[in-house]
């Protein structure tokens, strides 16, 4: 879109996060929080930490692939990868790691991740450094 792009039609930095908040939100949707449900129980993930690296520049007109899976999992906190692809060229754009935690509002209350989620994790994940070595997601958003 026009608007993610700057004066010399190249993506801003900020609009690949907002890529990857669309690709959370439906990885959420696999993992059985969605939205209405979300809303329902008062239980949301939160982002703690995001880490991205930037590698090729996208442009205006590019169509873009975010990739997004479950790549980590401890009792309360899980991380969530994704890459950004041009596939024209198979070009990656960047990558991301987020640390996020399962809340329950009003009170913030922090929760243990559900069990079933261990079934979408990837099993290689614990062993790979967070944006190095990432294999081929298994999901895709």
């Amino acid at each position: 879109m026009f608007f993610d792009t700057d004066c010399g039609g190249v993506v801003s930095n900020i609009a690949y996060l907002r890529f990857i908040e669309v690709a959370r939100t439906l990885l959420a949707e696999e993992l059985g929080l969605a939205l209405t449900e979300m809303a329902e129980t008062q239980r949301y993930p939160v982002v703690v930490h995001t880490e991205i690296d930037y590698r090729r520049a996208a442009k205006l007109g590019d169509r873009l692939v975010i990739e997004g899976w479950l790549d980590q999992l401890e009792r309360v906190r899980f991380w969530c990868a994704f890459r950004i692809v041009r596939p024209k060229d198979n070009t990656l754009i960047a990558e991301c790691r987020q640390t996020l935690a399962l809340i329950e509002m009003p009170a913030g209350k922090l929760l243990q991740l559900p069990e079933a989620w261990k079934k979408y994790r990837q099993p290689e994940a614990d062993a790979r450094s967070p944006l190095r070595d990432a294999p081929r997601p298994a999901r895709t958003a």
